[in-house]
């Protein structure tokens, strides 16, 4: 490609609102262009690297026997409506208001009305169907370039199976060839066990890109034996221990004590673990809320998420309004005795089982109560894992620390089992003739988002490095030539060789009257992994310039030997 017949508009300066690496070289690189806040045009050069993405996803899918389609991103509300996911989205999904349809953020809904006619026996099982479309979230807040935008490119498989096993099958094929895109688009990634929101579902890993501008924590052990989202991560921590002093609880006055923090100063409390740390959450469901009144350790923090596991994500916090009427008291004075609803769920973090001598807020506003023995003192209380891990805990097999990082999602697999399937009315005919739900997995990967991670991990001050299948030309031919006829030819006899004998994807820069420095500085910016520089002055001695872009290693070479060094270099 020529780059005088190429669209390719740089930027010398970074963009005022980018923040992150990618955004900016993106748009510096000419890749992208913002039309309006979250939704960006994908110019030539970022097509050709999205496209790329896109041809390494098809061939891994294409090869564990998946079929292609394309389905329209636009559905009726009244599909989602049928498995409660119109309402899970909320704003979050676009509405098109003059009709009942939604613009697709996913397409479970949609797979599984083809599959309800059509797969009606389980000799049509299994099958693996996926596209790679166009999706709307309406993000309240988009940000990052095209990490976190309105409207993006995603692959989304699922699989139909007849059976739980081959659920297994099906979700570990679909493992081991998300290993191979990520490994084939270069990026430096980690699996971790994570939570499926509000797609449903129980086994789910995310392929996650470590990097700063990353908006998941992931916890990673020292020894990589053990990785998970923060959302779901679990450690070791020794339990709050129990003392059997039978101390009657008492209650004392604390004004306008409202943290944990304020708690310990006033008590004069250095370890933390005895303040019990009380938060009332609303289970929204069809027959009416649930109240939920949740107990950690004062130097700990629920983890929400983990909530959602348990729950669903229908549950939310407390609002302050609602707090008296359910506990009795304001935020900061509440607590697990003395409730005013009596029907409030308690459940407590298993690291104050059965725990004594514990102080929490009395539900009386500016009261807490001391001595608190959950065993003897609050009837009918759950335990379950409720906190956030923190960096240095040991793993749950006390053989390595954990260490917490940020990271890009890049992939989710889940199984979904029968959500969807029993939902819509989608069932098979067994060897028996018994009639059961299909069983599904749901598998996505974000196209541009993909690109976006490997620029985040692999750039410098100059711009973008590419190697790899990604790079969207393996060599730039940069023509020095000004008005000399012999750089000019060989430029143009090189160029057809490379492009045409040698099929090697190549830039060739063959703009007149452009400095030699801005040449250079756009081939550093756009990352071509191999720069084959044909300058007047080397040509007088019969050689070329070669540079790898990666390393900045020069070679000066004879300009008969020149294509055999760019091939190598390649190879490399």
């Amino acid at each position: 490609m020529r780059l005088t017949k190429f669209f390719l508009p740089t930027l010398k300066d970074d963009p005022v609102d980018a923040v992150t690496a990618s955004h900016k070289l993106m748009i510096r690189a000419g890749m992208i262009r913002q039309l309006t806040s979250g939704v960006y045009s994908s110019l030539p050069f970022g097509l050709i690297v999205f496209r790329k993405v896109e041809n390494i996803i098809r061939e891994e899918m294409n090869a564990i026997g998946g079929n292609e389609f394309l389905l329209p991103a636009i559905s009726p509300a009244e599909l989602w409506a049928e498995t409660g996911r119109l309402e899970d989205y909320g704003d979050l999904m676009f509405r098109i208001k003059n009709r009942e349809l939604v613009l697709c953020p996913t397409h479970e809904e949609v797979f599984t009305s083809i599959a309800k006619p059509n797969l009606i026996s389980y000799k049509d099982l299994p099958q693996v169907w996926y596209q790679i479309q166009s999706k709307f979230r309406n993000e309240e807040r988009p940000r990052a370039g095209v990490l976190r935008g309105r409207q993006f490119t995603m692959k989304d498989a699922y699989s139909f199976d007849s059976s739980w096993e081959a659920l297994d099958r099906s979700y570990n094929d679909m493992a081991k060839a998300y290993r191979n895109i990520f490994t084939r688009c270069g990026l430096d990634f980690t699996v971790v066990s994570a939570h499926s929101g509000a797609m449903g579902g129980s086994d789910s890993e995310e392929f996650m890109v470590p990097a700063g501008a990353g908006e998941d924590n992931i916890v990673i052990s020292e020894d990589g034996s053990y990785a998970s989202n923060l959302e779901v991560a679990v450690s070791y921590k020794e339990k709050v221990d129990r003392k059997n002093s039978d101390l009657a609880a008492e209650e004392f006055h604390t004004p306008d004590i409202k943290t944990i923090d304020e708690l310990a100063d006033f008590t004069g409390t250095k370890d933390k673990s005895h303040l019990a740390k009380s938060r009332v959450f609303v289970n929204a469901g069809k027959d009416g809320n649930e109240y939920v009144l949740t107990l950690v350790c004062g130097d700990d923090e629920v983890n929400e998420m983990k909530l959602q596991n348990y729950f669903g994500i229908n549950i939310r916090s407390a609002h302050n309004e609602e707090l008296m009427e359910i506990t009795g008291a304001d935020a900061g004075s509440i607590g697990p005795v003395g409730l005013k609803n009596k029907n409030i769920r308690i459940i407590a973090d298993l690291l104050l089982e059965d725990a004594d001598e514990l102080v929490s807020g009395a539900n009386k506003n500016d009261y807490h109560l001391k001595n608190i023995d959950l065993k003897r003192d609050v009837k009918g209380i759950e335990y379950k894992d409720l906190r956030i891990v923190k960096e240095g805990e040991e793993t749950s097999d006390r053989k390595s620390k954990i260490k917490i990082t940020r990271a890009i999602e890049v992939g989710h697999i889940f199984k979904l089992g029968t959500k969807y399937a029993e939902s819509l009315g989608a069932t098979f005919l067994d060897a028996e003739g018994k009639e059961n739900p299909v069983i599904m997995g749901s598998y996505g990967i974000g196209v541009e988002r993909t690109a976006a991670s490997y620029i985040e991990q692999n750039n410098d001050d100059k711009g973008i490095i590419w190697k790899g299948e990604l790079a969207p030309f393996k060599v730039i031919l940069i023509s020095l030539g000004g008005k000399s006829d012999e750089v000019k030819n060989i430029s143009e006899e090189l160029y057809g060789q490379l492009s045409n004998e040698k099929k090697i994807e190549t830039l060739y820069d063959d703009r007149e009257g452009v400095r030699p420095g801005v040449k250079f500085n756009d081939a550093d910016l756009i990352g071509i992994p191999v720069q084959l520089i044909i300058g007047e002055k080397n040509l007088k001695e019969g050689n070329v310039e070669i540079k790898k872009r990666r390393t900045g290693e020069r070679f000066i070479i004879r300009k008969e030997d020149a294509l055999n060094k760019v091939m190598e270099l390649i190879k490399d």
